[in-house]
């Protein structure tokens, strides 16, 4: 990395940036007290709101959001007449899935291979980490140029819109002239990488009752309609012979321009196992950029362990589907919603019940403000330029931020490239990523205030 004040200061704070991730990795925070006790989540937010303070952020405040849980925010003023930049992250995480899968604790930031392995470490308080390292590193070499505002979300992963609509009744709470989303990822350790689209999502939980309860196989099975076996039809109807998603009125041939994705290094990425086939049609940046996906993402039903000769009486699946830039979010779940009432077999009864929604996001990757962390992103990855990739990924208050603010520049950056292995067990961060991002806002920051007087 070419020498300079701030990179050489992000450099000397890299150890207490790990310190301070290790805290925070520490706290089990999964918005759903189903998974983990509201208190970690709490806790999170207050460690937050802490380190929010012990920078100088005014105005901090824990915000109680409509879907019951807490968004952190915080205001640090800069000179007078400079644009605000708005920085976000969330503190909250997906489950730890199956824990004797780690090879170190979920919970216990871990350093291994030149890596940092934390459920949360990249995605996203890792993301919240970046931003303290830029603004630290700015305040050490002349001060923070622009007015920043600060917000962590404490319920992104449950797609539940808590934010959303705390924004939607507090419109000036959160404008800005610029936002950097702190949620996303370079396309791979190295590249320096914005997140040009996101896929939206709706997410779905399907529920099949055939019988008033579970019959003897042996005596009933074979006429007694297995509410299972329909479930599994249903599901099955969702995709074509070649793995590609399969609903009635959405459009699934899209192509994606720019950035690829050769097959073999997805392959990889993915952790695709030696002879399995990747599934759908077109190149794989069409299929995981700029088309709908569909996942089983959970099936309630007997479990094998103790599994007794019975037809199934109910049987109920939670459905993901993903939705590509160009197409709506709502008018989806319509068509999915038709789709699965229309295949559902045997006249059996169907109750679809929507857990989740969010809207795709297209960026203006042309505006001033890509142009100012472009050049900022050659100074923290030299001979590198900025790339445009898609993320299949969603984000919903994306969208929030740019129907409340239509002239803001939303920006998409993060942690979160292939090796991270987000949302999968052994996720991890790359300490040398967090470092270069962290030199790259900082001076984003100062190319974008040098902007905006000019």
């Amino acid at each position: 990395m070419t020498a300079n004040p701030i990179a050489e200061t992000v450099a000397s704070l890299m150890p207490r940036a790990k310190a301070e991730l290790a805290e925070l990795v520490a706290f089990e925070s999964v918005a759903d007290p189903a998974v983990a006790p509201r208190s970690e989540c709490e806790a999170a937010a207050n460690w937050v709101a802490d380190a929010l303070r012990a920078e100088g952020f005014q105005d901090v405040a824990l915000l109680d959001t409509p879907d019951g849980s807490q968004s952190v925010y915080g205001l640090l003023p800069g000179p007078e007449g400079a644009p605000t930049v708005l920085l976000y992250a969330h503190y909250d995480v997906q489950p730890k899935l199956d824990e004797a899968a780690w090879v170190s604790p979920p919970f216990e930031l871990t350093e291994r291979d030149g890596r940092w392995y934390g459920r949360g470490a990249a995605d996203c308080k890792g993301g919240f980490i970046m931003h303290l390292l830029a603004l630290r590193a700015l305040k050490a070499n002349g001060g923070v140029p622009v007015s920043v505002k600060v917000i962590v979300e404490g319920s992104e992963e449950q797609g539940t819109g808590g934010l959303e609509r705390y924004a939607e009744a507090h419109p000036d709470l959160l404008a800005a002239d610029a936002i950097v989303i702190g949620d996303a990822g370079n396309f791979r350790v190295g590249l320096p990488t914005v997140t040009a689209t996101l896929r939206g999502m709706t997410m779905v939980r399907v529920t099949i009752d055939t019988l008033a309860g579970n019959l003897h196989s042996g005596q009933f099975g074979g006429a007694a309609p297995d509410a299972l076996a329909a479930l599994i039809r249903v599901l099955d109807s969702l995709r074509a012979e070649d793995g590609s998603t399969v609903i009635e009125g959405l459009e699934g041939d899209t192509a994606w321009e720019g950035l690829q994705y050769p097959d073999a290094d997805f392959r990889k990425d993915a952790q695709v196992l030696d002879g399995v086939d990747l599934i759908g049609s077109g190149t794989v940046a069409d299929r995981i950029w700029a088309r709908p996906a569909v996942t089983v993402i959970g099936i309630d039903c007997s479990p094998v362990a103790g599994a007794t000769p019975s037809v199934p009486a109910s049987a109920r699946a939670q459905i993901s589907l993903r939705v590509p830039p160009g197409q709506d979010a709502a008018e989806a779940t319509k068509l999915l919603f038709a789709h699965i009432e229309k295949h559902t077999p045997w006249n059996a009864r169907v109750s679809i019940e929507q857990v989740g929604q969010g809207q795709p996001f297209l960026a203006d990757v042309h505006s001033p403000a890509y142009t100012a962390m472009a050049d900022a992103m050659r100074v923290a990855y030299p001979g590198q330029e900025m790339q445009a990739a898609g993320m299949g990924g969603s984000i919903p208050l994306c969208n929030t931020l740019a129907e409340l603010y239509p002239s803001a520049e939303i920006l998409l950056i993060g942690l979160s490239e292939p090796d991270a292995r987000i949302h999968a067990v052994n996720e991890s961060v790359s300490p040398q990523e967090l470092e270069r991002l962290s030199v790259a806002e900082a001076h984003f920051l100062v190319n974008y205030a040098r902007s905006r007087r000019a």
